[in-house]
Parts: C-alpha cells; structure tokens; sequence
C-alpha cells in the first residue's frame, strides 16, 4: 500500500507539474496534406456532359503533400512528398509548386509561384487577415486546436485551427497572424483544405529556411492585374483561375 501511495503521489506531482510547466514548441518541420474535391470544383461550373465525364474518369479528391518548416518567426512552405495517385490525372494545379517564406518579425513575405510556364517571385508584405477567434476546439495531428474565421480576397471565407503549443504564428501557404501555428485550413466554398498529418520537431538549420530567389520579380497587386490581362477572354474561369493563384 505505502508503495501503491507513492506512485499516486508522485504521478500526481508530475501531472500537476506538467500543467503548469507546459511544453511550447518553436521550431520543426510540419507535413501538411492539400486536398481538392475536383468533383465539387468541376459540378460548380461545368455542364451536365463535362461533369459526367470528369465523375467517370477522375477520383474524387486530389492530394499533394507539403512541407513546413519554422524556427522561432520565420516559416518556409515547400513541396514535400510525391503522391503516386497524382499520375492518373491529366494536367496539374495552379499551387503544386508553391514556395513561400514568411518573416513574421518583419512581416515580409516572398512566394515563388508557376503561372503557366513562367515562374513568379512575388516579394510582398505578408498577408494581414482579420481573424475572429471562436471556441470550438480540434485535435490535429495529435494537438488540441482552437478555430478561427475570417475572409481573404474580399470573398473567400477561410475556417481555420490554431495550436498555441507551437509558438510561430505562421502556418500553410500565406495564412498566418493567429496567437500559434496554423495546423489546419479549410475554404469551404472553393472546396480545398490544408491539415497537418505529422510535426517532427527536429532542430532547423539557417539552410533549412532560405528564401526563394528564382522568377521574375515582382508583387501581389502586379501580378494581380497581369492575371486579369492575360486571362480576360476566359470568362467565368478567370476569376476562379486569379484566386487560386493568388491564395
């Protein structure tokens, strides 16, 4: 019994110790997992025939793997591991080689981007979201998350998961600016989310977070309205086209 009686106290002891001396975490590396409800996309704007044929000869869902690196406030976003599944589809998505690095001190941010066959270095202050903080709670990749909602662009409603446990505010693409690490995104109406499946929290070196430095130079706003240039003869795509590009 005395030894029974000492194990509960000193369990007691460490999980008392535990709340009160939690584990924050300031640097590793984030897989995140970006889907694509292609059947959703396509049933938005599509006709009956084209519709009927993507349902036939496409999956579903479209998954791409992602990395995030982070050491203290700065984050770099970078393709991670190949899916196989990918093959089977014909042509790729606007953000399949996507690279971002944010300064969160600075707040600065620089995205490489391929738009078509050219390549874009998209040097840019980092993107100031307007985040309403609610109490619905998420566990994600093992991490207790709180859910934010906010609207980027003017029309795209972005529900997102924060984990304070990680202390860089920073999290997938150019979301970012919740009080921890964004560990999950959904865009309900453009039909794409962004979670994370595992966080390693191995030590980062400097290397491990250099910026981007090929394509052609230039900003968010630029490259906004050489968008709508290039693609005024697309119709209804185009605006689809220019958000996905420029999230």
């Amino acid at each position: 019994m005395k030894i029974l009686k000492c194990v509960f106290v000193f369990l007691l002891i460490s999980h008392f110790a535990n709340a009160q001396n939690p584990v924050f975490i300031s640097q590793g590396k984030i897989e995140f997992e970006y889907k694509i409800n292609l059947y959703a996309q396509f049933d938005n704007d599509a006709d009956e025939s084209w519709k009927d044929y993507v349902h036939k000869n496409m999956p579903q869902f479209k998954s791409s793997y992602f990395n995030l690196i982070f050491d203290n406030n700065k984050t770099l976003y970078k393709p991670g591991k190949e899916n196989p599944e990918n093959n089977k589809l014909w042509g790729g998505d606007v953000a399949d080689e996507n690279v971002v690095y944010t300064d969160l001190e600075k707040q600065q941010a620089i995205s490489q981007k391929k738009v078509f066959e050219k390549l874009f270095l998209i040097k840019d202050s980092a993107r100031k979201i307007k985040w309403k903080i609610t109490n619905e709670l998420r566990t994600i990749a093992g991490f207790d998350c709180r859910r934010a909602n906010a609207v980027i662009m003017d029309s795209i409603y972005v529900v997102a998961f924060y984990c304070d446990e990680i202390t860089t505010s920073g999290g997938p693409e150019s979301f970012c600016g919740l009080p921890g690490m964004i560990l999950g995104v959904a865009l309900p109406h453009e039909h794409m989310t962004w979670f994370a499946t595992k966080l390693l929290t191995t030590p980062v070196k400097e290397t491990d977070l250099a910026e981007p430095v090929k394509g052609k130079i230039t900003t968010n706003a630029a490259l906004k309205e050489n968008l709508k240039e290039s693609l005024k003869d697309w119709g209804k795509y185009a605006d689809k086209y220019v958000k996905q590009i420029m999230l």
